[in-house]
Formats: structure tokens, C-alpha cells, sequence
């Protein structure tokens, strides 16, 4: 036992610990609000635990809007995702330990580091897209602004920490769960923001770059409004200028983002785009340019990827509809056989040119169309365009359209439409991220023979091309044959495109072979499918014939791999 200089007995090996409480209730500065009380320290706390949550916020912005950019450039959503947020969250382990040597000066560090943030988090997504659309690369820009953004984001936690005790000491672990809760309910915000707020109304590049001034906001507020006390004049005019610095920066980078935006597109096509639309759904764009012959070769791409050419979309759409309703005329059932096909369903095809190949047969009495962007058919009943192309077909009496999911569509059928349709059209996009495989999934296609298909009706999907991703084209048939359908494959040459494949598919429960290729009902004036053509494409060279992989499933895209693996080798 020691006495101390009033003559009271303490344990010495109590002492390191009193000295510490000790510490922790000494004030080691000024403090802050020295007249303000504690209803004063109440809102300063309220105020920087406000901030953390907006800067949480923005943090998972720029890591949503990285995934986003990633999947509409290259395609890979798991990739994209998985990549972006491993990378994040390492990169969020180092800035906590570089912001170590900061905490001694926490105001000075978080006004630079949060200037930071906002630079360059905002431009996180407009590097990425010019890496991609003028050097070619995309995969080292991301990681760079993974690492770089995960690093600064990671050192606000540390400072935030250090001056919400410098507002009011308490144990280490009450400060933590306060922190990490408004870190966590503004990573909700902001994670709901992106998607419902941000893409819509401002698109990926503006929507980044709208989070940078926030952080910037939360900077100003914290150093001066939480902290005015603690700077001198010269300090606090130096963040202040620093913060300016990075709003003028940001401010023309929202400014500039829909010129660069145009022209990093146009390096994407070789035509000139007449039409570009970015919805929450995809990237839609229009090129036009002169042919040698003075027509105008107008083409459709989503995402990037070529959907039509004008030159020879026609051969395409004759194609994937005329021989599923030919199947259908020829006997496919007793209720079709009479006037062909009454009733088609078409899943996909929003630009509306399959549905003008359709109303060319005359006994077709309804189509319904299930497509999941409106804007896609919207496009296609106003532009010119598509309009020109597609003749007006969504605008037809015998048409229905709704904007939904296919997916859920079909498993929500029901009433008078379930299981009422003779000729169903699966015209989706390649296959090449994890939302367009679940379309080409055995379960889709169970569904649309239980649920959809009419007595004695036919199926008929695009599945790629069997010469550039033959794995994939066979895929199709090994997922229609694992839903239970029978199906006969075939492929034709479009020129845009190339060799092109489809399959004709019928219930295995009720045909023991698969339906017949033909033209029966075809109406007159095709300009490419004749009896001698669909003969021909029923057959396969050696080095593109049946092959033995596996189908595709929701747990098991094997297609997604497929799709990737085949068109990366060309």
C-alpha cells in the first residue's frame, strides 16, 4: 500500500487503471463548446454522428455504382460484384491503419482525407468508363479505384472515432456502437439511394459524382460547425479552401459528365448514335450511318451488344418465328390445326420485330408481349426509326404489351391466360450475366410448359450462335430436355450476326420425337426463309455438332461460363 500526498492508502497494482480512467476524464485541449453545456455537446454529437452515416452513405454509393458500371460494360455481374467489394473492404483494413499516424491532428487529416473521398469517389465511375471506351482496359481501372477509394474511405472511421470523444469522452466500446450503428443505417440509406434515387434520376456518372459533394458537406459541417471552436483563422481558412478546391472539381465533373458521357459512347460504335437512353434496367442505343447502296443501316445495341441491323434483322426474325408457327400449322396439335395458331406469347423481342413477323399470319387473333423495360418499347412504337422497321406492330389491336420480368411473369400466370398459349417466342439477349441466365434456366422453362403452353403448342428459343459458343447453343438443348421438352435444334447465317442458332421445342410428355421443321401457313413475300433454307439449317458441320455439357440451372448458370468462354476465344 502507498499514501498519496493527502494521506489516502491505494493499491499499487489498482493504480495503472485509476491512472488511465484518469486520463480518459482529463481534457487534453480546449474544449469545444466551453459554454454550451451538455444540450450543447448533445447536438454537436448528434451532428458528427450524422455525418458518419452520410459518409457511409456515400462510401457504398461509389461501391454500388462501381458493380453497376461493371455489369453494363462487361457483363459479369457475380464477377463484377465480387470483385469490387472484396477489393473495397481489404482496401478499408489499410486506410484504418494508415490513419493511425493522423489522430494526433484528426480535424486537419479528415478535411483532406474526406476531400479526398469526394474526388475521388466521384470520379471513380467516369475513370472506369473512359479506361474502358478509350484504352480498351476496364479490369485494372476498377481495381486502382477500388483500392484507391476502399483506402480513403477506410481512414474516415479512425478520425470520426477520435473526434466523437474530443465532443465527449466515453468507454471505447459505447463510442464504437454508436459510430458502427450510424455507419450501418447510413449504409442502408445509401444502399437504397443508388438504385431507387440516384440511377434513376441522374444515371451512374452523375449519380457518383452527386455523392462526392455530400461528403463534402459532411466535411463542412464537421470541422465548421461541430469543431468552429477548435481552429485558428489561418486553419480554418486552409480547410475551407481545401473543401472549396474539391467542390469546384466535382461541380465541373457534373457539369462535364454528360459531354463525356456522349462522346466515351460514340467510341464504343462505329456509327454515329442517333438515340441513347440509360435506363434502370440497361443501356439502350441507336447508331445510324449510310450504307454504300444510300440506305441507312440502322442498329440497336443494349448494353453494347448488338441486338438488329436493318440490313439484316429480317432474316433473324423470320427465323425464330416461322418455323415455331409452322410447327404449330403442321400438326403440332387438334386444336391448331385447322387456322394455325391463335394465341402467342412472346418473352423478350421489346424492339417488336418478332411480333411483326407474327401478325403476318392472319388466323393469330392475340399476341402478348412481356418485356421488361419500358423504355425498350416505348423506342420501339415512337422512333422512327424501330417504328419503320418493326411496322407499327406494338401499336396493333391484336397486341398487349407489359413491361415485367419474364421470370416472374410467367410464374405468376394465371386465369384465362394460363396454359392458353399455341406458340410461345423466347427472344432474350445472349446469356452473358447472371440476370439473363436464370431466362435460359431448365426452371423458365418448366414453367412456360406447365404454366403457359397451350395442349399440342410449341416453344421456340434464340440461343447464340453453335459456331462462336457452341457450348452454350447445346446448353439450350440440355436444359430443354432436363425441363422436360423435346426439342430440335437448327441455324442459319445472319450476316451481322453470323451463324445464328435457334430450337424448336415441343412437351416431351406428349411427342416422342421433336416438332417438325416447316413452313406450313408461312405467309407469302419472306425475303429470306424458304422450304430449301430451313432443310439446310437443320444441319450441323462436324466441328459444331451436339456436344456433351451441362444445363443450366438457377444454382448452376453452366450457360453464363459458356457464353463467356466462347466469344472471349473470338
Amino acid at each position: 500500500m502507498v499514501s498519496d500526498r493527502h494521506g489516502r492508502r491505494s493499491s499499487a497494482a489498482t493504480r495503472p487503471e485509476d491512472r488511465w480512467i484518469q486520463a480518459q476524464r482529463r481534457p487534453t485541449r480546449r474544449p469545444s463548446h466551453p459554454a454550451g453545456g451538455a444540450a450543447m455537446k448533445r447536438g454537436a454529437r448528434a451532428l458528427l454522428l450524422g455525418a458518419a452515416g452520410a459518409c457511409a452513405a456515400c462510401a457504398l454509393i461509389y461501391e454500388l455504382a462501381l458493380v453497376a458500371l461493371g455489369g453494363v460494360l462487361v457483363g459479369s455481374s457475380v464477377t463484377q460484384t465480387s470483385l469490387v467489394v472484396s477489393l473495397f473492404v481489404f482496401a478499408l483494413g489499410l486506410g484504418a491503419l494508415a490513419a493511425k499516424p493522423l489522430l494526433s491532428r484528426p480535424l486537419g487529416a479528415f478535411v483532406v482525407i474526406e476531400t479526398g473521398v469526394a474526388v475521388a469517389g466521384g470520379f471513380s465511375v467516369l475513370v472506369c468508363y473512359a479506361a474502358f471506351a478509350y484504352a480498351g482496359i476496364y479490369t485494372p481501372a476498377v481495381v486502382l479505384m477500388s483500392l484507391v477509394c476502399g483506402t480513403l474511405v477506410g481512414a474516415e472511421l479512425p478520425l470520426l472515432m477520435e473526434l466523437l470523444q474530443r465532443v465527449r469522452r466515453q468507454a471505447a466500446a459505447r463510442a464504437v456502437a454508436d459510430l458502427t450503428a450510424a455507419d450501418y443505417i447510413g449504409a442502408l440509406v445509401g444502399g437504397l439511394a443508388f438504385p431507387f434515387v440516384l440511377l434513376p434520376l441522374l444515371g451512374q456518372l452523375r449519380g457518383a459524382l452527386a455523392a462526392g459533394l455530400l461528403n463534402l458537406v459532411c466535411a463542412a459541417v464537421i470541422v465548421l460547425v461541430v469543431f468552429r471552436g477548435d481552429l485558428s483563422r489561418r486553419h480554418r481558412g486552409g480547410a475551407i479552401a481545401v473543401l472549396t478546391l474539391g467542390a469546384v472539381a466535382v461541380g465541373a465533373g457534373l457539369g462535364y459528365a454528360g459531354r463525356f458521357e456522349v462522346s466515351a459512347r460514340q467510341q464504343l460504335y462505329d456509327d454515329p448514335i442517333v438515340v441513347s437512353e440509360r435506363t434502370p434496367y440497361q443501356e439502350i442505343d441507336i447508331t445510324e450511318s449510310a450504307t454504300f447502296s444510300g440506305t441507312k443501316d440502322v442498329r440497336l445495341f443494349l448494353n453494347g451488344d448488338l441486338q438488329l441491323s436493318s440490313r439484316d434483322e429480317y432474316r433473324y426474325h423470320e427465323a425464330l418465328v416461322h418455323p415455331a408457327i409452322g410447327a404449330a400449322t403442321a400438326g403440332a396439335g387438334p386444336g391448331t390445326r385447322a387456322r394455325g395458331p391463335r394465341r402467342v406469347l412472346v418473352l423478350g423481342g421489346g424492339d417488336g420485330m418478332a411480333v411483326r413477323e407474327i401478325l403476318r399470319h392472319p388466323g393469330v387473333e392475340r399476341v402478348q408481349l412481356v418485356d421488361l423495360d419500358p423504355a425498350m418499347t416505348r423506342l420501339a412504337r415512337r422512333d422512327p426509326r424501330l417504328r419503320r422497321l418493326n411496322h407499327g406492330a406494338l401499336d396493333d389491336r391484336r397486341v398487349t404489351v407489359a413491361n415485367a420480368d419474364a421470370f416472374t411473369w410467367i410464374r405468376k400466370l394465371d386465369g384465362a391466360d394460363a396454359r392458353s398459349w399455341d406458340v410461345i417466342v423466347l427472344d432474350f439477349p445472349d446469356p452473358d450475366d447472371q440476370g439473363l441466365a436464370r431466362l435460359y434456366s431448365a426452371e423458365l422453362y418448366g414453367m412456360v410448359r406447365t404454366r403457359a403452353l397451350a395442349p399440342g403448342g410449341v416453344m421456340v428459343v434464340q440461343s447464340g450462335s453453335p459456331y462462336f459458343a457452341p457450348d452454350a447453343f447445346w446448353s439450350v438443348g440440355r436444359t430443354l430436355e432436363l425441363a422436360g421438352w423435346r426439342g430440335r435444334p437448327y441455324h442459319v447465317d445472319v450476316p451481322t450476326f453470323g451463324d445464328w442458332g435457334f430450337w424448336l421445342a415441343a412437351p416431351a410428355a406428349v411427342r416422342r420425337s421433336p416438332p417438325p421443321l416447316t413452313l406450313a401457313g408461312a405467309p407469302r413475300g419472306l425475303r429470306f426463309l424458304t422450304p430449301d433454307v430451313l432443310r439446310a439449317a437443320a444441319t450441323f458441320a462436324p466441328d459444331r455438332g451436339p456436344r456433351d455439357v451441362r444445363p443450366t440451372t438457377l444454382d448452376r448458370p453452366a450457360i453464363l461460363d459458356y457464353t463467356r468462354k466462347g466469344w472471349a476465344d473470338y
